[in-house]
């Protein structure tokens, strides 16, 4: 019964790296609207979190955007061979940005970015068939980043700084498919850490061989994530000494993969910009998930992960119709780092197809409205967890995935 308390974990790890069962791009309107490229798309303040080196070239004073999204999601699982379906109960995630640069002269510019890549809910209905892996789990993070922009040359510039990361994580599953207290309530643990912090960086560096053609990359660095005396909570346990479970604390780490992102622009006319960006994060890093138990009598335990470096390619185009709104959409294909075996619902994650678009509605020149739209779609998979064990023998959870998300967005843009 004890090994069960460490698959409860995996849960923390899929919340922090995944946001509740997929994890997309939403940091910032406009680059969203272009499929999310921007490594090398010079337009407003959004450059702090994809390519500080560009906020360099930004022609005004001080640049500011910030905004919003809504992510509605929906995850269905079912088991044919059993006739079993389920399907998600999560509430609408809301995750923002804000963005702000300041040229302090002509070749450097300071800035500040606060935005949340991972923070969503899901909730899978009470005992369902998986209840036993997980039954919901909540996660709020907050990234806040110092930047500075610097010119080298007309046209090459350098930028970065550091990341902070605080955040907070619950995550709720059944101790295993049976367990139950005298009043048939099924036996749970809740697994709650608040306070978790880290620190990171990023170094990105932007060229401009011509007037029209621009080319960018990024690097994000490794995070580990370290939560440190967290609480588990059981609840619902059977008054038996084959459940000897009690309330405890826990430490485990967990690292957030690096990543790259190297991308173009391309002004076709005027009005016409064409954008591509190619994503590496560095998953492999994450190959298992240790834990440390405060309770003696709970052995620490390393679970196995084994992801793999994963690849996101995107394409965008934006359109300048007028003095008054401007255009745009866009594509990517994103592949999922879980590998076969390893499918748990917490983090149902396979391979997904983007497709946004949006608009700028300039009220004035210094002032912009931007709104975009996402259409998420993952690749339908039948797959499996292999790891999880009861009664000491091996309990395949096993089932087909599907997975889909609608994500609109405002924000806005001034500049001074």
């Amino acid at each position: 019964m004890k090994k069960l308390v460490f698959l409860t974990l995996f849960g923390l790890a899929a919340a922090m790296t995944y946001a509740g069962g997929y994890r997309v791009g939403l940091q910032g309107q406009r680059r969203l609207a272009m499929g999310h490229t921007g490594v090398a798309v010079v337009d407003n303040a959004e450059l702090a979190f994809f390519n500080p080196a560009g906020l360099v070239y930004l022609e005004d004073n001080i640049n500011v955007a910030f905004g919003a999204s809504a992510v509605f999601s929906d995850v269905v699982w079912q088991n044919d061979e059993f006739g079993q379906m389920s399907r998600t109960d999560s509430s609408i995630g809301t995750p923002f940005y804000a963005y702000i640069s300041y040229r302090a002269t002509d070749w450097l510019t300071l800035g500040l970015a606060a935005y949340t890549p991972y923070g969503s809910s899901v909730e899978w209905p009470t005992d369902w068939s998986g209840s036993h892996l997980v039954n919901d789990i909540d996660l709020q993070a907050i990234y806040v980043q110092a930047l500075a922009s610097v010119k080298i040359s007309e046209k090459f510039s350098v930028g970065g700084g550091p990341i902070y990361v605080n955040g907070s994580v619950n995550f709720n599953r059944n101790l295993n498919r049976t367990l139950s207290d005298i009043d048939g309530n099924r036996a749970n643990v809740t697994v709650d850490a608040s306070g978790v912090h880290a620190w990171g960086w990023s170094l990105g560096a932007m060229y401009n061989p011509t007037d029209k053609l621009r080319i960018g990359a990024n690097y994000r660095s490794e995070i580990i994530v370290e939560a440190e005396e967290g609480d588990a909570d059981f609840s619902n346990i059977p008054n038996s000494p084959l459940a000897p479970f009690n309330d405890t604390r826990f430490d485990a780490s967990l690292p957030l993969p690096a990543e790259l992102s190297i991308g173009a622009s391309y002004e076709l006319t005027e009005q016409w910009l064409l954008a591509f960006d190619y994503n590496r994060a560095f998953w492999d890093v994450y190959q298992s998930l240790d834990i440390d138990f405060e309770d003696p009598t709970i052995p620490d335990s390393e679970n196995p992960r084994n992801y793999k470096d994963a690849n996101t390619y995107r394409f965008g185009v934006q359109y300048i119709a007028n003095d008054m709104f401007t255009l745009r959409a866009g594509y990517y294909f994103d592949e999922s780092p879980v590998q076969s075996g390893y499918f748990a619902p917490e983090t149902p994650r396979n391979d997904a197809h983007g497709f946004t678009a949006g608009l700028s509605v300039n009220i004035t020149d210094k002032l912009s409205i931007d709104a975009s739209f996402l259409y998420n779609r993952f690749k339908e998979v039948d797959e499996s967890y292999n790891y999880y064990m009861e009664n000491g023998e091996n309990v395949p959870f096993e089932g087909t995935y599907k997975t889909v998300a609608f994500v609109p967005g405002l924000g806005v843009t001034f500049k001074i």
